[in-house]
């Protein structure tokens, strides 16, 4: 008798032994599923861009927030927004915004891994998304179809559509639109309607000084006006200016000359 429940006792023990290992094996399968079932969704979700290829957004996503933000609080809201040929574009005001926003814009496939590295590096230092490293592309990608959150979903959505845009669109077309979505103030995008509402005039006949001035705001377009002098505005506008003489996009004397206007 005592012989058959110490036989017992070890089978049960066997039993208990290998329960928790199947317990970890079952909870390891239903999260690779989960996370399957996920990745299936996620990629099934991401937008078609082929249709960019000749067709213009009639509005983006991050219009629409705009838009949506100023009924939540009940305040008026003006949408400008004009379409312009990349070639009426000044080839100046198309360098100053690339060497500002993605200097290597031409080099890369839509992410810039050394600025990413930069980036990730300096919001781990600092506990928060406090810098974003994006290129053009991924602007491009959050403006069309994105939030304005920063989370690190969002990061990886923006990551996955620029690589679609990179496949589907030239260079050329990514930049064009680019130029004709990116916000630059309140209800204000692209650069001729921000070229018309801050300057009266067509994107065209911007001078230097004021094609710094709208590059300057991109990244803080909702708090800053071009035509402004606060020391942060006139901080980058020379930033540029030096950049523009550095990659003899313009020479040293005209650099001197549009330096002065932000002393």
């Amino acid at each position: 008798m005592y012989r058959k429940e110490e036989e017992f006792d070890y089978t049960r023990f066997l039993w208990l032994k290998k329960r928790p290992l199947k317990l970890i094996k079952f909870v390891l399968l239903i999260s690779l599923f989960l996370i399957l079932g996920y990745a299936i969704y996620f990629f099934a979700n991401l937008p078609d861009v082929s249709y960019l290829k000749s067709e213009n957004p009639k509005i983006t996503a991050l219009m629409q927030l705009r838009i949506d933000q100023a009924k939540a609080e009940n305040k008026k809201f003006k949408l400008r927004q004009k379409w312009v040929r990349y070639q009426a574009i000044p080839d100046l005001l198309k360098k100053s915004i690339r060497i500002s926003e993605d200097a290597s814009f031409y080099k890369h496939d839509g992410i810039d891994f050394e600025e990413l590295k930069e980036s990730l590096k300096r919001n781990l230092e600092e506990g928060e998304l406090a810098r974003g490293g994006s290129t053009i592309t991924q602007q491009l990608a959050k403006n069309l179809y994105l939030s304005t959150e920063k989370s690190f979903l969002r990061k990886i959505k923006e990551y996955f559509i620029a690589k679609r845009l990179e496949k589907e669109l030239s260079k050329y077309r990514i930049f064009h639109l680019y130029l004709n979505v990116i916000e630059f103030g309140r209800g204000v995008f692209g650069v001729e309607a921000a070229s018309r509402f801050y300057f009266g005039k067509s994107v065209g006949n911007l001078t230097l000084e004021e094609m710094v001035r709208l590059t300057a705001i991109i990244p803080r377009p909702l708090i800053t006006n071009p035509k402004g002098n606060s020391r942060w505005l006139k901080w980058k506008c020379k930033w540029i200016l030096r950049k523009l003489a550095l990659y003899n996009y313009i020479d040293q004397a005209a650099c001197d000359a549009a330096l002065l206007s932000f002393e």
